[in-house]
């Protein structure tokens, strides 16, 4: 079923954009407070480049900060100062209240990422839990050594698994030459089939474009007025099986329809804090798990893997015959995801040195050394941002299947994380 998104993207609020009120004023009210946030925001990212990773309010604003941003030190009193005017309101009931305390906890993380940006350092889920209000559960990596007897059985053969594995999966990288095509067919797959549940706005558009030399694989700059950078990085060469990943992740239901919704309750429903959306903030197990999940809710069942057959395949140059065996790999391996992350964090918390660190994202990632040391590099720098990935689908996955008795219902539980002030531990409950 569709909802009312397009509708309202029509309407602006007419005091949003133009609100202007004096950094760390008097004025207290919930939507001052929102306002000063945003400031802090923008002047965080001046001390910290990259902070914040897409910013569409009022372009005075954002000059302000980059030109005049206050030293850390009153960036930290600031912080104190908005999360103590937010208390009463997020003692409130009904939106309001839950609007406070979203903005609450992005204030808390804020803080925290001042003083990391000062050279502070915890424990690896201890930082998690401050930036992202998300514990993550990490267990042994011994607790995990079941899944290498199912990878066995397909990978057969002689030599290091690993090794076996890594030269099946060759089988199915994408030509350099068609991975446009192919990128350009499961984005626009992904669009028909999030389009048939979120009524997307008529002038919501994207570009894409392959990149090297970067930590990750795939980016989304939202830039506003409905509209997304897609970059794809080609540095390794890309799997069939990441096609569809990366296609909904980045666009669809993933973080394009994420910018959207973002953009809607800035200039609909007047929520300043909506304008500017930090890398560090509670909502990143929400955006980086529900992207990830996006492609489970767009593709159920045996879906994604027909699509890939009937389209992708071919498109890539590759026997669709083969596509179910890669399938069952991709199942297998995914049950490993629980040790990478204990990996990142015994990296980061210095359990490990770098060799062995990449020894063991070698073993866990059933990889080379080039995309271990690729993986890793992300670690270091976002550090404790991977938990946002796997834990954060999880906790998606868990809450539509709750409120999702059949298609559209799980649509609707997805829009609704989309649509409302959310934080982790609400969909915990």
């Amino acid at each position: 079923m569709k909802h009312w998104l397009a509708g309202l993207m029509a309407l602006v609020a007419a005091g949003c954009a133009s609100a202007t009120g004096a950094v760390g004023s008097t004025d207290m009210s919930l939507d001052a407070l929102a306002r000063d946030y945003v400031r802090l925001t923008l002047e965080i990212d001046a001390h910290e480049s990259g902070y914040v990773d897409a910013y569409f309010g009022p372009a005075e604003w954002r000059e302000a900060a980059r030109k005049n941003p206050r030293e850390r030190p009153q960036l930290k009193a600031e912080a104190d100062r908005i999360v103590a005017g937010l208390n009463g309101y997020a003692a409130e009931a009904g939106e309001q209240g839950q609007r406070a305390k979203v903005l609450q906890a992005n204030v808390r993380s804020a803080r925290f990422r001042l003083d990391m940006i000062d050279g502070a350092r915890v424990k690896f889920a201890d930082e998690a839990e401050r930036l992202f209000a998300l514990r993550p559960e990490l267990k042994p990596l011994s607790s995990y050594d079941g899944a290498f007897a199912r990878i066995e059985a397909l990978a057969p053969g002689e030599g290091e698994l690993r090794e076996r594995v890594e030269a099946f999966r060759a089988h199915y990288s994408i030509p350099d030459d068609r991975v446009q095509a192919v990128m350009d067919a499961a984005i626009a797959e992904c669009r028909r089939r999030t389009a048939a549940h979120i009524d997307l706005p008529a002038d919501e558009t994207f570009s894409m474009e392959l990149v090297k030399n970067k930590p990750w694989g795939a980016y989304n700059y939202y830039l506003g007025k409905h509209q997304s950078l897609i970059q794809i990085n080609t540095d390794l060469p890309v799997s069939i099986g990441s096609a569809l990943v990366l296609a909904c992740h980045e666009g669809y239901p993933g973080h394009h329809v994420q910018g959207i919704y973002n953009e809607a309750n800035y200039r609909t429903r007047g929520w300043a804090e909506y304008s500017v959306a930090p890398l560090y903030v509670p909502a990143a197990p929400l955006n980086e798990g529900g992207a990830d999940f996006g492609v489970e809710l767009a593709f159920p069942g045996d879906e994604r893997l027909k699509f890939e057959m009937d389209v992708l395949y071919p498109l890539a140059g590759l026997d669709p015959a083969t596509a179910p065996a890669f399938a069952e790999m991709r199942e297998a391996t995914q049950e490993l995801d629980g040790a990478l992350l204990k990996v990142s964090q015994m990296q980061l918390d210095g359990e490990v040195t770098r060799e062995e660190a990449i020894t063991l994202a070698q073993k866990y990632r059933m990889a080379s050394r080039d995309v271990a040391e690729q993986a890793l590099e992300f670690d270091r720098a976002y550090r404790s941002y991977v938990i946002n990935y796997s834990v954060g689908e999880d906790l998606v996955r868990r809450y539509v299947e709750r409120h999702g008795v059949d298609t559209a219902a799980r649509w609707r539980a997805y829009e609704h994380i989309l649509a409302t002030p959310t934080l982790p531990a609400d969909l915990a409950r």
